[in-house]
């Protein structure tokens, strides 16, 4: 028996990546370095049998200058042209500017790029100023039929800046990345789509300084991904932020768009409702850029009141119980949490190891009152609002809570998950490093096919040994959740990890889960749109396809599955 050691740490990596290494694109930020704790490293040793001898080598971890063998196809002449456009000081048609903006965060990309591995790029990338210069260069490649992929944040996780036929790579996120105005009168904001969460965050906190507001305001989206995607991004995917539950998706934020398309200039009104048929800025979201280019948006913003925030903690006896008493709290109509979170049993154990709970004296004693580890169940939430509004829905949601069983843990695991909301899935890089994945699918469910779902997606993943699947619902509507599956496993390749992902996911479309909740389709998810929404919807679809974007230029491949030959579904 190998004697672990009690100050063990693995030479986790804090040197930076080189500059124009594969390692500085597919990192999240390179600026960020989150650690696995102690906590993580006796749940990974436990569940993958791996001793202290495992973390002491690591794998690939892309340090290598990338060096690209694909030459460009397009005609100096159309170098040319695109410099003319926005200046020479904003055209790139380097190696390492080619794979840096065609390429994503998702687990496909990041584990190719640790090989050196390379596939399909941009054969330039272009820069635009602002939307002048966008529909210049929409209309230029409309004529001349080159593909165009636009890159924001860059933290797509299916494969969505994928430039399966080269062309161009818009980044908007360089020069197009402000907010524009705030209108105090009808509380809204409108803002470019390169605009970072962060900035246009702390932009409406001090709208009164910028914009000579009244009030202080809050963007209410914040998904897990917050630091390193764009508002755009949240537009373009039909984002879902983790405080979604009260504020809304971002579907329900986006009050009008603006988008340059090779069709021509689409631009819809901020009315707050309108009976004027099927509204066009409904259909331009989750579009991915398969329509055309956002350049501007007109978003709800709402009154930000820091000093009225409320948390709250719950464990449940069971799964159900959680899941039982969140459908009475969000059906009873006397307001939403913010956030609002409930984790299984699995996801249970180690959220209460890794914020410092379990295996405490607490710990024992929720035990002795018969909370069991692996069949109790995690909540934990906030409110915002209004003061008397968020004591009230605090109160109620407490009121429930203990009807079905459930103890409060104070607002302790609250805090504790504030903490590294943001920053918790940085550790995948650390993990990778030693040859273990992270990755996780979610799904859209109604209340009566929440457990259907649940239990065939866990059964299927346990049919593979040794792989953890933490699994939660964070996002909550009257007549539905999501369910957040989060799965860590060592294969032998990696090539293991993308057939394992395959059959999940045809589980999920074969239990009436959604294909997607907020994640949005890109080219991963593609080959399964025809079967989730059938060949009618998808008919519909295309229609839009082919009418705003003739000649396939707007990031052709596959997109949303709405053009190009699918891979079939495996």
């Amino acid at each position: 028996m190998v004697k672990r050691s009690r100050t063990f740490e693995p030479a986790w990596r804090d040197a930076p990546p080189g500059g124009e290494s594969y390692r500085s694109i597919f990192m999240y930020d390179t600026d960020t370095v989150k650690h696995p704790g102690a906590a993580w490293l006796t749940i990974v040793k436990k569940a993958f049998g791996m001793t202290d001898a495992d973390f002491k080598q690591r794998k690939q971890e892309g340090d290598e200058k990338v060096v690209l063998d694909k030459k460009s196809r397009l005609s100096t002449d159309q170098v040319s042209r695109f410099t003319n456009i926005v200046g020479e000081e904003n055209v790139q048609t380097d190696d390492y500017s080619r794979v840096k903006y065609g390429h994503g965060k998702s687990l496909d990309e990041n584990i190719e790029l640790r090989r050196n591995r390379v596939g399909d790029v941009p054969d330039i990338v272009v820069h635009p100023r602002n939307k002048a210069d966008v529909q210049t260069i929409v209309a230029y490649c409309n004529d001349q039929k080159i593909p165009i992929i636009v890159y924001s944040g860059g933290s797509s996780v299916v494969l969505g800046l994928r430039a399966e036929r080269g062309g161009v790579a818009l980044v908007l996120g360089t020069h197009m990345n402000k907010v524009l105005t705030v209108n105090d009168v009808n509380q809204t904001a409108t803002v470019q789509p390169g605009l970072m969460g962060p900035d246009y965050e702390n932009t409406l906190n001090n709208a009164p300084e910028l914009f000579g507001t009244k009030l202080r305001y809050t963007c209410g989206h914040f998904p897990q991904s917050f630091a390193i995607s764009s508002v755009g991004g949240w537009i373009l995917t039909l984002g879902s932020g983790q405080e979604s539950t009260y504020y809304g998706d971002a579907y329900d934020i986006v009050l009008s768009q603006e988008y340059i398309t090779p069709a021509g200039v689409i631009k819809t009104l901020d009315y707050p409702g309108t009976a004027t048929g099927p509204k066009v800025n409904d259909i331009m979201k989750g579009s991915e850029g398969a329509f055309g280019i956002l350049v501007e948006a007109t978003m709800k913003i709402f009154r930000s009141m820091p000093e009225n925030h409320q948390r709250f903690a719950f464990l449940f006896p069971s799964w159900q119980a959680a899941v039982d008493a969140s459908r009475e709290i969000i059906q009873g109509e006397f307001g939403l949490p913010a956030v609002y979170r409930i984790s299984d049993p699995e996801e249970t154990e180690i959220g209460l190891t890794l914020h410092g709970i379990g295996n405490t004296a607490w710990d024992r004693l929720l035990i002795l009152r018969g909370f069991l580890p692996m069949k109790r169940s995690l909540c934990i939430g906030t409110v915002e609002g209004e003061k008397g509004y968020a004591k009230h829905v605090k109160k109620r949601i407490t009121k429930i809570a203990r009807r079905h069983g459930a103890q409060s843990l104070t607002s302790y695991a609250a805090r504790e998950w504030e903490k590294s909301r943001y920053s918790e899935f940085f550790v995948r890089e650390d993990f990778l490093d030693y040859g273990i994945v992270i990755d996780t699918l979610e799904s859209g469910v109604t209340w009566d096919n929440l457990d259907r779902l649940y239990s065939a997606v866990r059964s299927q993943v346990k049919k593979s040994p040794g792989v953890l699947c933490l699994t939660h619902a964070s996002h909550f509507y009257p007549q539905g959740t999501n369910l957040y599956f989060i799965f860590m496993m060592k294969p032998e390749e990696p090539e293991a990890y993308a057939t394992f992902r395959a059959e999940i996911i045809d589980t999920i479309v074969r239990h009436g889960g959604s294909l997607s909740h907020h994640h949005g389709i890109g080219k991963l998810f593609a080959p399964w749109m025809e079967k989730h929404l059938g060949k009618e919807q998808m008919n519909v679809l295309k229609a839009l396809k082919r009418h705003f974007d003739p000649n396939a230029i707007m990031n052709p491949g596959g997109q949303l599955g709405l053009d190009g030959e699918e891979n079939p579904v495996p």
